[in-house]
């Protein structure tokens, strides 16, 4: 923390920034940041500032400044081998072990992770569960750390996205902080989170007209899906032979909904990474297309100023679909930043329950934050 009161942030893997973004409109202050993808790194540079392009492995950490916050979304790997006493070493070869060696050596205040909801049933070699390592690996470093998770929706905190993510936070034991993950602000009937209130783009909006093109497949099935619809509105004979074997036996392939085109009085499913027709919800609901490259980054709840910056269209794609959500972020290091404005603050005014103008850019609206 500097003079001005304000926490400062490593980031690691930090992709284009939805996590930090989020971060930074909570009031903390990123410092450092690191991600090896080139295109994420650009765009990261464009909008939020510097970042160390390039493997974490490669790094000393004496390079990475102190710090009170350490923010990661690590890619999830399994240990060869865990338990209650496992130690850091026995995390050598995973990239996780990277998220360790800069806390074990930054001591922060508190260590905040997120990734997929898979994270909760992964597996290492040894059949113990990687949640676990995970928790116990941070609270065997000194001091010693105090580790909760939750499963968090996304549309619960504004994201027009029923999302999911896993989220890790750990205090430093000495702190002696009494934590709670965010209260939900919005509910599912919230028409800010509906599709037609956000792919209602305005025109000369950056990123707008940027549309990867679909698959010769995908281009002819889409056109029999309904708004509100999927796959199952295909007639059975445009159905390519897979599908159909599919479609032959849906109690086998456990009844899959592939094509899912959401209507705009819905919210919207998970963008991924990938972001094929088949297997995501990124078809827009009355014209035969993917989201445009802006409307996928607001169904992400990026601002429209965030612009996103590579020559490849699906770089684009891949790393909005990878992001956090910056206003789950948000919602997360609000709840961060009071529960160490209290730690290390006891007998100051708690400044949260205060009105505060803020202004959401990709709806161009004023909420209070409450």
């Amino acid at each position: 923390m500097d003079k001005t009161g304000t926490y400062k942030i490593v980031s690691l893997f930090s992709g284009c920034g939805g996590l930090d973004l989020g971060l930074e409109m909570a009031g903390f202050e990123v410092i450092w940041a690191n991600d090896i993808d080139k295109h994420a790194a650009a765009t990261y540079q464009h909008n939020i500032g510097n970042i160390v392009e390039g493997d974490i492995k490669n790094i000393d950490v004496k390079d990475i400044p102190d710090c009170d916050v350490v923010v990661a979304g690590f890619p999830c790997q399994p240990f060869s081998s865990a338990g209650n006493r496992l130690g850091i070493e026995d995390a050598r070869g995973t990239l996780y072990e990277e998220c360790l060696r800069v806390i074990d050596d930054k001591k922060p205040k508190v260590v905040i992770f997120e990734n997929v909801r898979g994270i909760l049933s992964i597996k290492n070699k040894d059949g113990s569960l990687l949640l676990d390592s995970i928790i116990n690996l941070l609270e065997a470093i000194e001091p010693g750390y105090n580790v909760q998770y939750k499963l968090l929706k996304a549309s619960d905190y504004g994201v027009p996205q029923q999302r999911y993510r896993v989220v890790f936070v750990a205090f430093r034991k000495d702190l002696k902080v009494n934590y709670n993950f965010p209260s939900p602000t919005h509910s599912p009937d919230d028409p800010s989170l509906k599709v037609g209130n956000i792919i209602n783009v305005p025109d000369g909006t950056p990123n707008q007209d940027e549309v990867w093109e679909l698959s010769p497949q995908s281009k002819a099935l889409i056109p029999y899906i309904n708004e509100g619809g999927s796959w199952k509105d295909i007639p059975y004979e445009k159905l390519p032979p897979r599908l159909k074997r599919i479609r032959d036996n849906m109690k086998k392939y456990r009844a899959p909904n592939f094509y899912r085109r959401f209507a705009r009085t819905e919210v919207n499913g998970t963008i991924t990474a990938a972001a094929t027709p088949e297997n995501c919800g990124i078809i827009h609901p009355i014209e035969d297309r993917r989201y445009s490259v802006r409307e996928i980054a607001r169904i992400q709840s990026f601002p429209d100023n965030f612009i996103f910056i590579s020559d490849s269209l699906s770089a684009k794609y891949k790393m909005i679909g990878n992001a956090v959500p910056p206003l789950l972020g948000k919602a997360i290091g609000e709840s961060v930043k009071r529960s160490l404005d209290i730690a290390l603050n006891p007998n100051s005014t708690d400044k949260s329950e205060e009105e505060v103008e803020v202004i959401i850019p990709q709806y161009g609206q004023v909420a209070l934050n409450i």
